[in-house]
């Protein structure tokens, strides 16, 4: 049996055709095919006896060359189109080196969606370690992950998982104790969506503005691109009692914001101050003088990187952390409130 191509042709049966007939992922039917373990008896047969209704035949020789790429590294990326992920990507490849170990790379589909399917598509490679930069999803499957394929976290922590990260309390604390310094008291956060292990800045900020007496205004974007911030922003800087400054998840929905304000004849910093996470090279362009928490993105992908040879060279030793401090990069888009 086949099916039928774009062009009108029959295409051959594929893996995934098997999963979506026995309602299984596509990683677990490769598994089944390669006798990995972590696949039921009762599974594997569905798999085989759907396989065998639909026509698929396994590629043995495919599978066995894929097999010699075992110490290939995964890595996956949430955005492409987010600077923070291109420097993370540098400092991986500065820390494989010599090119022992292939790279290869996966995307998500969205920055606001899961990393399932090109985490998927990263294991069917033969990857011999995922380095994850950085999944939404909820720990519980990160950790359910591990038991596929070992994996190293950028920018996230979970425990009893690798992961490499940086101290968002510490950062988030700097950007909110500098605007309270000089003199701000209606300040809001723009968020991204509320995902497991992505929160640690949103909830420092809530902290801090309660034990400051004042009132947390946080604003949730759709996602974490520049064009969710900018919507997001436009009824919050049109308010009434709209807030003197901004801290922003990241430097994309910082320049989210900034887009808004300068749409509703605002300007930064005069009437707004504003502060980014990350550093990006956009926070440092000459006229957009981006006030910044600098992770480190670099040499956090490096670290990442040597987390993964390590995972390579011994499969069995206890999960790592390696936290980083953070700092605040002053700039031109920060300044007290008008009426002070």
């Amino acid at each position: 049996m086949s099916f039928p191509a774009a062009s009108g042709r029959r295409r051959p049966v594929t893996q995934e055709d098997v999963a979506r007939a026995v309602g299984v992922s596509r990683t677990l039917v490769s598994f089944a095919f390669r006798g990995a373990p972590g696949v039921s008896p009762e599974t594997r047969d569905a798999i085989l006896e759907a396989a065998r209704r639909l026509g698929y035949r396994h590629n043995v020789l495919a599978a066995g060359l894929a097999s010699k790429r075992a110490s290939a590294v995964g890595l996956y990326l949430l955005d492409l189109h987010n600077e923070v992920y291109a420097d993370i990507f540098a400092g991986v490849s500065e820390a494989l080196g010599d090119g022992a170990h292939r790279l290869i790379l996966g995307v998500t589909d969205s920055p606001s969606g899961s990393g399932r399917a090109a985490a998927d598509s990263l294991i069917e490679a033969r990857i011999g370690v995922l380095i994850a930069a950085t999944l939404t999803d909820p720990d519980a499957y990160i950790r359910e992950l591990t038991q596929t394929v070992p994996v190293v976290n950028v920018a996230r922590r979970v425990p009893g998982v690798d992961s490499i990260y940086s101290d968002d309390r510490a950062g988030t604390s700097a950007a909110v104790s500098h605007l309270l310094g000089l003199g701000h008291t209606r300040i809001a956060h723009m968020a991204g969506p509320p995902h497991e292990g992505h929160l640690e800045r949103r909830r420092t900020y809530e902290r801090l503005m309660v034990s400051a007496g004042l009132e947390p205004r946080v604003v949730p974007a759709q996602d974490y691109t520049q064009e969710a911030a900018e919507r997001a922003a436009h009824a919050l800087l049109a308010a009434p009692e709209r807030p003197t400054a901004v801290f922003a998840h990241n430097d994309e929905l910082a320049l989210g914001v900034r887009e808004a304000a300068y749409a509703l004849g605002l300007r930064v910093p005069q009437d707004l101050s504003l502060i980014g996470y990350d550093n990006s090279r956009l926070a440092r362009l000459r006229g957009i003088d981006l006030t910044s928490v600098d992770l480190h993105a670099r040499d956090l992908g490096k670290a990442a990187g040597e987390a993964a040879l390590e995972r390579l060279a011994q499969p069995e030793a206890p999960a790592m952390e390696r936290r980083s401090e953070p700092h605040l990069v002053l700039r031109a888009s920060t300044a007290g409130p008008a009426s002070s």
